[in-house]
């Protein structure tokens, strides 16, 4: 936002975030919220605290890629802070896969949230543009178009055209349907690992290395409703009877002003794209979703909502293991001049803005300096 010119409609909120456990609710903004969290034993409480200062003191996650965080977390926390707390939370984010997820992805959820939390009572504050991010994309696209750039929504790739194992331009689909082809002196594609061998044909190892990453898709509703559901910003599920990941309140940050005066409320979701759920319309997730609402505040009614908003995304969460840095796909692909860029080469962080933003930086790096010595960096 800085390089655009508007990094002063960047604000800074203080977050309140909740935990629903043992059929309550949880305040879990502060580290001295943990010791109420009286659905554990006080010990636990203590050993939950203690054990986060812990994982954030560890500088070098790569001593922990050999090992999954279920593992991890099991030989070194343990008991009712494990169990009640970050079991559920695992098993409700990543479903089935949960036991195979590597440890460097919970060491830069703690290095994250530390990062995030300012002053004495280490209160946890979060960034938001004024006028949302349609502020950011506005001013991007104003700046691409003022240096030349083009861009194309609703104009799919469908092929990568190679000529002698370089990358040379792309066949894509215009809104009216009509194919159509365009040359660049390189190409950088961000789809899914698993949509990259569609465009282009890629060496066997390669390829096994993007396929070999599986995705969750996600899954969001977004209510308008007329009354705040809970006080919470954000709210983790840890109960496995509650057929949603989280809950996240818009209008507990921000002002409600903003959205015509409503409340703000999404309920976020990450299945197996062969879950039956990702499969359900917008009104049969409803019926699904919405009675456990008053599990989180009893007076809720349906007719609190005034107007009801849902996407589903099928590559939103990719699956990554232990040792996943011998194996991540390089960003320069086997064709020259073809770059690739996903969430699966986040790494060890988890996919975010944030890191994406850094990602990007670092590509555009790394194709001004092979272009500078004539591409003779490709391997």
């Amino acid at each position: 936002m800085k390089d655009l010119g508007i990094h002063e409609y960047m604000k800074w909120y203080p977050s309140k975030v909740g935990t629903y456990t043992s059929g309550k609710v949880y305040k879990t903004t502060t580290p001295l919220d943990l010791l109420r969290l009286d659905a554990i034993p006080l010990i636990d409480r203590i050993k939950l605290g203690l054990f986060a200062m812990r994982v954030k003191r560890i500088k070098e996650w790569k001593d922990l890629e050999n090992q999954t965080a279920d593992f991890w977390l099991r030989e070194r926390l343990g008991g009712m802070a494990y169990e009640k707390v970050w079991a559920p939370l695992l098993k409700g984010k990543f479903g089935d896969f949960y036991d195979e997820i590597g440890m460097p992805w919970f060491w830069s959820k703690i290095q994250t949230r530390f990062a995030s939390r300012q002053g004495i009572r280490q209160r946890e504050m979060l960034g938001y543009p004024d006028g949302s991010f349609d502020t950011v994309f506005d001013k991007l696209q104003g700046s691409i178009e003022s240096k030349g750039g083009e861009i194309h929504i609703s104009t799919p790739v469908i092929k990568i055209n190679v000529v002698d194992h370089i990358a040379k331009g792309i066949k894509a689909v215009a809104p009216d349907g009509k194919e159509f082809d365009m040359d660049f002196d390189c190409i950088l594609s961000t789809v899914p690992s698993f949509s990259f061998p569609n465009l282009v044909d890629l060496p066997v190892e390669y390829r096994e290395r993007l396929t070999s990453v599986h995705y969750l898709a996600a899954v969001v509703v977004i209510l308008e409703l007329s009354h705040a559901l809970t006080d919470f910003y954000w709210m983790n599920i840890a109960d496995a009877d509650v057929p949603f990941l989280g809950l996240i309140e818009h209008t507990n940050m921000l002002p409600k002003e903003w959205y015509g005066g409503n409340n703000i409320l999404y309920m976020t979701n990450y299945l197996d794209r062969e879950d039956p759920v990702y499969s359900l319309s917008q009104e049969d997730l409803l019926d699904l979703y919405l009675p456990h609402l008053n599990k989180f505040n009893p007076k809720f009614e349906r007719s609190w909502i005034k107007a009801t908003h849902y996407n589903a995304l099928s590559a939103a969460q990719p699956i990554i293991g232990t040792n996943y840095s011998k194996v991540i796909p390089d960003h320069r692909t086997p064709i020259e001049r073809l770059y690739l860029a996903n969430t699966t080469q986040v790494y060890p962080e988890d996919r975010g803005t944030n890191y994406s933003i850094k990602m990007g930086r670092r590509i555009v790096e790394t194709i001004l300096e092979d272009e500078r010595q004539l591409w003779r960096n490709w391997k």
